[in-house]
């Protein structure tokens, strides 16, 4: 193992979580005939995108999946010294009056869900929105958000960073922290 990295989930721990999570869907969404599985982009959509063909295997129903890009929604998004490129957003049905479940792969600030949110409402309004992770990192909440599904609750310190693997871009399904070295000092003399 790489110094400053702790492995956190391996293939068959991940799929398992996967698995519960999409059953836990299951068993509060029942036919799905109210409900949309919509993924934030860009580590959101890998998650969105297996918990849906889980439950369309378990369930043999058509899950409505959409991609959303939160990009100009962003609260620092013109604090940034490079460009911001937005991702692709496709939702090709209505929200309205339905029951959103918003899918992220990590909580981490809550910034990104709170521009998740802002940018949902421009296609309607919901009847309700649940939120779910893969990770929610402790102790580093800015806002009040709370995820109705999570796979794992994470402690974490400012100096760690949470990196999910997903088969789909990498060559395995891994999650892993990494603890980064403590910002150098400058020396005086």
């Amino acid at each position: 193992m790489t110094p400053g990295r702790q492995n956190l989930l391996d293939p068959v721990q991940l799929s398992l979580m996967l698995d519960r999570l999409s059953q836990e869907l299951i068993e509060r969404h029942d036919r799905f005939e109210k409900s949309v599985l919509i993924g934030l982009q860009p580590r959101g959509t890998l998650l969105a995108r297996r918990i849906h063909r889980i439950l369309e295997a378990k369930t043999g129903k058509q899950v409505p999946l959409g991609l959303l890009d939160v990009t100009f929604h962003r609260d620092d998004f013109r604090r940034r010294q490079g460009p911001l490129l937005p991702s692709d957003t496709r939702i090709d049905f209505s929200i309205e009056g339905k029951d959103v479940i918003l899918i992220d792969d990590v909580l981490f600030t809550g910034r990104t869900l709170r521009s998740g949110l802002d940018a949902l409402l421009d296609f309607g309004r919901p009847a309700r929105v649940e939120l779910m992770v893969l990770l929610h990192r402790l102790y580093s909440q800015e806002f009040p958000i709370r995820p109705d599904y999570f796979g794992r609750k994470v402690n974490t310190l400012p100096n760690q960073r949470i990196h999910v693997e997903w088969m789909e871009e990498s060559e395995r399904d891994f999650v892993w922290i990494e603890t980064l070295p403590p910002p150098s000092t400058p020396s005086v003399g």
